[in-house]
């Protein structure tokens, strides 16, 4: 059974002004009282089911091994793209995973629930503050210690990008272990990551090279996304036009959607692929990837590839790619212009 969007945007409404408040009668540990040794069992909260989700847990994840060397670590997530996502996080010790329709799995859904409780954890992570059920699966679980992602106005003074949705749990979790006594944490933020090995690595280098075949610097587009965040056709074949006009000595291929559809028309060279990890094995071997903000250009971001991530309807303060040169244009306030020079950055470096 489809729930429709409006009843789902209604319920979440209801949910967040229910549970907002969940948390805040938790009292917070002595200072002293955690040991990073002590920390064995944890559990991080993220059940939604989409590829970007679940990819912007990746740092968090990555936080928590720097953080707790020892630590086992517990996922509750929803749908199975997290076993792909984190198929290479040897850390990584169970996936709960909630069914992805929960309306027609109730008594699955209700049953990983009530399983919660019979495990004891060190530390439970919420991974989305504005998460309902992961602000509730965190007061339902069992632990001592307890993050439910709130940020500090403290947080909110010091980081100008607390708002993005892969950071602010990583600044939560380093400003609860300082008021807990310990050292203030002001190393880099780890970025997003699926960890791709040599042997995924050299698999994607070959399907690239029977698409291109030559040894020019490839730029890969993906014309797809959902919603009011896709581009129109016209809007794609322009840029695509002024692509091919400004880097004729590169390689300029389409990564193809689920759907195996193109807002260019498949003029491109393309591929397609239902392999998440192969997916990021292919991006891995390209010099640059332009997309607009969908799961897919944070597949790219994780596969540690320089990204260009196009937002027009969504907050890229929340959702921009970060790192490896990678920028976040809002193409309502920029021109085509400004979208080849940031290019240029990239590819020029």
């Amino acid at each position: 059974m489809k729930v429709p969007r409006s009843i789902n945007n209604f319920r979440r409404k209801v949910m967040h002004s229910i549970t907002k408040n969940v948390g805040r009668s938790y009292k917070e540990p002595e200072p002293g009282s955690l040991k990073i040794e002590d920390i064995k069992k944890v559990l991080i909260v993220r059940p939604n089911h989409r590829l970007g989700n679940q990819l912007l847990l990746t740092p968090i994840v990555q936080e928590v091994i720097n953080t707790f060397p020892d630590c086992k670590i517990d996922l509750f997530v929803k749908g199975g793209v997290a076993y792909p996502v984190f198929e290479n996080y040897t850390q990584i010790n169970n996936i709960i995973q909630l069914p992805k329709k929960p309306f027609n799995n109730l008594f699955k859904y209700a049953g990983k629930w009530v399983a919660l409780k019979r495990k004891r954890y060190d530390l439970v992570i919420n991974g989305d503050k504005d998460s309902s059920s992961g602000r509730l699966l965190t007061q339902l679980s069992i632990a001592k210690f307890k993050v439910f992602g709130d940020v500090d106005e403290d947080i909110q003074k010091a980081y100008p990008d607390y708002k993005h949705i892969s950071k602010y749990p990583i600044y939560n979790l380093r400003h609860y272990m300082h008021k807990l006594g310990f050292e203030k944490n002001t190393s880099e933020i780890p970025l997003l990551d699926i960890k791709l090995n040599q042997e995924e690595i050299t698999k994607g280098k070959q399907i690239l090279d029977d698409i291109i075949k030559n040894d020019k610097k490839t730029i890969c587009i993906y014309t797809n996304a959902t919603g009011a965040k896709c581009y129109s056709e016209t809007w794609w074949n322009t840029f695509y036009e002024r692509l091919l006009a400004e880097y004729p000595n590169h390689n300029i291929i389409e990564m193809l959607p689920i759907e195996n559809i193109s807002k260019i028309n498949f003029r491109a060279p393309n591929f397609y692929s239902k392999d998440i990890r192969e997916m990021g094995a292919i991006i891995k071997n390209t010099a640059i990837f332009i997309a607009a903000d969908n799961g897919v250009m944070h597949l790219a971001s994780a596969s540690l590839t320089p990204t260009i991530g196009f937002f027009s309807v969504t907050n890229p303060l929340v959702y921009a790619p970060y790192g490896n040169g990678s920028r976040a244009l809002h193409t309502n306030e920029t021109t085509i212009d400004d979208w080849i020079k940031a290019i240029n950055t990239i590819l020029l470096d």
